[in-house]
């Protein structure tokens, strides 16, 4: 048999200008390859957003090892600066280059490769699903989730799963992730009374409550971390009130801020702390503090145990080093998968990822199909 190459896969997928929304032919090339390999596949499509999902194997068996990716990417940014055309999938010197090579093309390549391999070779006494979604550079609200919801369904559920997506800083093999930090973003607005700057008395101005507000939530300790999780932050990331005059005390003042938690915190909980101290400048202050709150994710962790064993000892046997358990980093799609079975994220150097000139080395696609495809025969030995 010849081995499935998971280098010119994401070549393949590369050249499919799949910038979310668009679908772009990349999961149409997947569903192509995986349904010629014996793969179930069916679109789980929802609000106009792609879906993807492949099984091999009978429904329902107990064991059923999920895969987790997606195929859509960032915009290319300003395409003149690329020394390479984006969706040109060019390769020079072992490196491939385009929108998506490390974020995370070849992560799903890589997997779907290994599955394909796996199951001819060798047909395990169970199930392999791939759930590959066109939404997670967006909002990912008809993404991940939508599959999700259409496996429980189609009563379909996967054993654990590996999310893909790019979790080593510098070196192949470095780091797995077993869970993520949650995410919440605030945005406030301060009205108070607008009036000449010669009689601030005869004003309210909303930049001293702003300032304040903004002061005391960026000085505020939420924490020094927890067993799995570094401390919590909370960075502001904008404060506007566009005022052109000099002469005149603004009437509103808008700022934002982002917070990243641990499992010390919820988003329930952050949210009515920041409305607290909301309350707080309303009273000291006269004046009003509007707040508006988006929870993208809650923290959560997979315990160090089986899951995490099974990937670590395969990384280690391909790549000679042993991986760091890490919580660091943004969000991704785990968030989702972690409500339906256990989930860790393992896949390439992400260097580069949505930057100009997002590059991969042609080696690492191969090595992490190798490791992709050792944790499939260790999960089902």
């Amino acid at each position: 048999m010849t081995p499935t190459d998971p280098a010119r896969l994401t070549a393949d997928l590369i050249r499919c200008p799949s910038v979310t929304p668009e679908e772009g032919g990349a999961l149409e090339l997947l569903e192509r390859t995986l349904s010629a390999a014996g793969f179930d596949c069916a679109r789980a499509d929802r609000n106009g957003t792609p879906n993807l999902f492949a099984r091999w194997g009978a429904k329902g068996h107990a064991r059923t090892f999920g895969f987790n990716g997606h195929t859509d990417v960032v915009p290319v940014g300003d395409a003149a600066a690329w020394s390479t055309d984006p969706f040109g999938a060019e390769e020079k010197d072992g490196i491939l280059y385009g929108r998506g090579a490390t974020d995370m093309k070849s992560g799903v390549a890589a997997f779907a490769a290994a599955a394909i391999d796996f199951v001819k070779e060798t047909p395990p006494d169970g199930a392999v699903i791939l759930t590959i979604t066109g939404d997670e550079e967006g909002d990912a609200t008809d993404g991940t989730t939508a599959l999700l919801d259409y496996m429980a369904d189609q009563g379909e559920a996967m054993s654990v799963c590996l999310v893909g997506e790019p979790t080593c800083p510098n070196t192949m093999g470095e780091m797995i992730k077993i869970g993520r930090r949650g995410s919440l973003s605030a945005w406030f607005t301060v009205t108070g009374k607008q009036g000449h700057s010669a009689y601030p008395h005869r004003a309210n101005n909303p930049l001293n409550a702003m300032a304040r507000l903004m002061d005391r939530l960026a000085s505020h300790e939420l924490d020094q971390g927890t067993e799995h999780f570094d401390a919590s932050t909370l960075a502001v990331v904008t404060i506007d009130t566009g005022n052109p005059a000099t002469n005149v005390i603004p009437a509103q003042s808008r700022a934002t801020v982002n917070i990243r938690f641990n499992d010390a915190h919820s988003g329930a909980s952050l949210s009515d702390w920041l409305r607290a101290e909301a309350d707080k400048i309303e009273a000291e202050f006269g004046t009003s503090v509007d707040m508006k709150v988006k929870i993208s994710g809650e923290s959560f962790i997979t315990p160090p145990g089986a899951l995490s064993d099974l990937v670590s000892k395969a990384v280690e046997a391909e790549t000679g080093i042993t991986p760091e358990l890490s919580t660091t980093g943004g969000t991704s799609d785990a968030r989702f998968v972690k409500s339906h079975c256990p989930v860790v994220e393992f896949g390439l150097v992400g260097k580069t990822m949505h930057q100009v000139d997002e590059c991969v080395e042609i080696a690492q696609i191969h090595q992490l199909k190798a490791i992709y495809s050792r944790i499939l025969k260790d999960y089902f030995a």
